[in-house]
C-alpha cells in the first residue's frame, strides 16, 4: 500500500541537521589533539553505524528482497566508498579546493531526482534549491588563502566523490519508492561500511599509536554522524530527494558554524556569513512551498513512498 509524500520529512531533516551540525563542530578534535589518522576515524565510524542500525531493526523487519539489497548496497558503496576515496584525494590535493567540489553533491541528487524520478518542483522551490546550493558552496570556502595549487588526480577524485555522494541520496530515495523500509536500507549501508574496513586499514598501514582519548572522542563524535545518516534515510523516504538533499546539506554546516562560534570563539568569514543567510532563506522557501502544497502530483509511471 502506498501514499503520497508526507511532511514528516521536515522533522527527520531537522534531526539530521542537529546531529550533523554538532558532529561537524566536534569531529576534528581527534585529529587536532592527537593526530589521529582519517582511516582510523573511518573504521570507528563504520562500527558506530551498528548502534542506530540495531535500534532501527528492532522496529522494522529486515527486507530480504533482492531489490532491497541492490539499492541498499548501492547507497552503502557510494557513501562509504566516497569516504575512502576522499582520504586519497586529501593526500594528493588541497582540502580548501576539494571540499567545495564535494559539497556540490546535492546538484547530482537534484538532477537525478528530476530526470529519473520525474520529481516536480514548483518555481518558488526551484529558487530555494538554487539558493541552498549557492549557500553550500559559500560555506565550503575557507577563510585563509591557499596559494597556487596544481591540479592533478585529486581533481578527478573530488568529482567522483561529488557524484558518488549525490547518487547515494538518490539510491536512498529509490529504495523507499520500491517499498524498502528505512531499517533495511540503513542495515545494508552498515554492512557495506564494515566491509570496507579492511581497505581503510590497508590504506592506513597499521594501527596508530595514540592515547585512549583519541578513539573515545572519535567514537563519541562518529555516533552523531551515524545517527544523522539514519535520519537522512528517513527524511529521503518521506520527502523529495530534490528538496531534502539541498536543504540538509545547506543547514548542517550553518549549525556547525554557529556552534564553532560559540565553542571555539571563531568568527565566520564573509563568505560563510553570506552562506548562512542564503541557507536559511533557501531552506525556508523549500519548506514553505512544501507546506503550501495541498498534495503531490505523481508523474505517470512513478511510484509513491510506502506507508510508515
Amino acid at each position: 500500500m502506498t501514499v503520497r509524500n508526507n511532511r514528516s520529512w521536515i522533522v527527520y531533516a531537522g534531526l539530521l541537521v542537529l546531529f550533523w551540525g554538532v558532529w561537524g563542530a566536534t569531529s576534528s578534535q581527534p585529529v587536532e589533539r592527537y593526530g589521529y589518522p582519517d582511516e582510523m576515524i573511518y573504521i570507528i565510524w563504520a562500527f558506530t553505524m551498528l548502534v542506530p542500525a540495531a535500534v532501527a531493526l528492532r522496529r522494522q523487519r529486515f527486507d530480504r528482497r533482492p531489490v532491497a539489497a541492490v539499492y541498499g548496497l548501492l547507497a552503502g558503496l557510494t557513501g562509504a566508498g566516497g569516504q575512502l576515496v576522499l582520504f586519497q584525494a586529501l593526500a594528493d590535493g588541497p582540502a580548501y579546493l576539494i571540499f567545495p567540489i564535494v559539497s556540490l553533491s546535492p546538484v547530482i541528487t537534484v538532477l537525478m531526482a528530476v530526470v529519473l524520478l520525474r520529481e516536480r518542483i514548483v518555481p518558488l522551490a526551484v529558487v530555494g534549491v538554487f539558493t541552498a546550493l549557492v549557500a553550500i558552496l559559500l560555506l565550503s570556502i575557507p577563510s585563509g588563502d591557499g596559494g597556487d595549487v596544481d591540479t592533478g588526480s585529486w581533481l578527478v577524485l573530488a568529482v567522483l566523490i561529488c557524484a558518488a555522494w549525490g547518487a547515494q541520496a538518490f539510491f536512498m530515495r529509490k529504495a523507499a519508492l520500491a517499498g524498502v523500509n528505512d531499517a533495511t536500507t540503513f542495515g545494508w549501508m552498515t554492512i557495506t561500511g564494515l566491509a570496507l574496513v579492511p581497505v581503510a586499514y590497508l590504506m592506513m598501514g597499521g594501527m596508530p599509536s595514540a592515547p585512549w582519548q583519541a578513539p573515545a572522542i572519535t567514537a563519541g563524535t562518529q555516533v552523531l554522524n551515524a545517527v544523522g545518516a539514519l535520519f537522512l534515510v528517513m527524511a529521503l523516504s518521506r520527502g523529495k530527494a530534490s528538496v531534502v538533499a539541498p536543504i540538509t546539506n545547506a543547514l548542517a554546516p550553518v549549525l556547525t558554524v554557529v556552534l564553532s562560534l560559540a565553542i571555539y570563539q571563531t568568527v565566520p568569514s564573509v563568505w560563510s556569513s553570506i552562506g548562512i543567510v542564503l541557507a536559511l532563506a533557501g531552506s525556508t522557501l523549500m519548506v514553505y512551498t512544501d507546506e503550501k502544497r495541498d498534495e503531490d502530483v505523481v508523474a505517470p509511471g512513478a511510484a509513491d513512498p510506502v506507508v510508515r
